[in-house]
């Protein structure tokens, strides 16, 4: 028995769940990972896992001896890492996940500095709006903004979203501006964005002198995607509250219109996140590093309101 290769399995195993995601993160056959965590138990001469037809679940032997092992293949990749720093390639693959947005006007437009530096490292980019599970599906890191709620995971500050909003010319031309945030519950409509997991659309948050107003306004659609939010905006479906970075190049061509400007929308924190169990090996760390910078400097991003003028 690879007693360190049945070790990765079995962790994999109970971080994932069961031993069908644990093949396809290791990127091995089933069986084998069936029969490296046999193997294992053998070795230790007790039950680690219970297992049905549904799920599996850790036995208080097994979840002790997780907690242990967890920290020694970390110590052991670390040795690994500090021992081949000098001289190791910077290659393979790394699973990303990121939104939508950021994916297609800020990371897909720089990517080629990345590969320019570091031409062996593969990046296989997950674009969706959708919370990633990074354990299960073995994620090396995702781009996000807002609160980390989970604190296990290790969360780099790396810029803020500023918000704003805006609607297009001709849904203005159609229902007039408003002056207010109480008008979008009257007579305005707004464009909804809908949490893919409960279906719940987003409240749109106004503040101004000490004034805070959470408004949840009627409206014709409401998608779970940042491109097609966008689109529904220039359509003139409705009055849309979104990030400045997103909007800041339809504000500049007149496709968007700023409204309600003399209210605040809110600041995001925006992180690059990762497990705190996985090796920060070395293409990781660098491509996060990469993303730091490039999130740190980039003009759309550092954009507070609409254009001037």
């Amino acid at each position: 028995m690879d007693q360190l290769a049945a070790m990765r399995a079995f962790v994999r195993v109970v971080e994932t769940g069961n031993f069908t995601r644990a093949a396809e993160a290791l990127d091995t056959p089933k069986p084998t990972i069936t029969k490296l965590v046999q193997s294992l138990e053998g070795h230790v001469r007790t039950k680690l896992l219970n297992r049905t037809t549904r799920r599996v679940t850790v036995t208080p032997d097994g979840a002790a001896y997780y907690e242990r092992v967890v920290r020694l293949i970390a110590d052991i990749d670390e040795l690994d890492a500090s021992m081949t720093m000098s001289q190791a390639s910077l290659q393979g693959r790394l699973r990303v996940d990121v939104g939508t947005a950021a994916a297609s006007l800020i990371i897909l437009p720089a990517l080629p500095d990345f590969h320019a530096r570091y031409p062996e490292i593969q990046i296989d980019l997950g674009v969706s709006d959708r919370p990633a599970d990074l354990i299960a599906e073995g994620v090396d890191c995702v781009v996000r903004a807002g609160t980390i709620t989970d604190q296990s995971l290790v969360a780099r500050r790396i810029a803020e979203i500023h918000m704003m909003n805006c609607a297009a010319p001709s849904y203005l031309a159609r229902h007039g501006e408003p002056r207010h945030p109480l008008d979008l519950e009257k007579d305005h409509h707004v464009i909804g964005f809908m949490h893919l997991r409960t279906g719940r659309v987003e409240t749109y948050d106004f503040a101004s002198n000490g004034e805070q107003h959470e408004i949840r306004a009627r409206y014709v659609v409401a998608v779970n995607e940042g491109n097609a939010f966008m689109a529904a905006a220039l359509a003139g479906l409705g009055i849309a509250q979104v990030p400045v970075f997103m909007a800041y190049p339809y504000l500049l061509d007149g496709r968007l219109k700023p409204v309600l400007t003399e209210w605040a929308t809110g600041v995001y924190p925006l992180h690059v996140v990762y497990p705190p169990n996985r090796h920060l090996s070395n293409k990781l760390r660098v491509f996060v590093d990469w993303i730091a910078d490039l999130f740190a400097r980039d003009g759309l991003l550092k954009k507070r309101g609409a254009p001037e003028g």
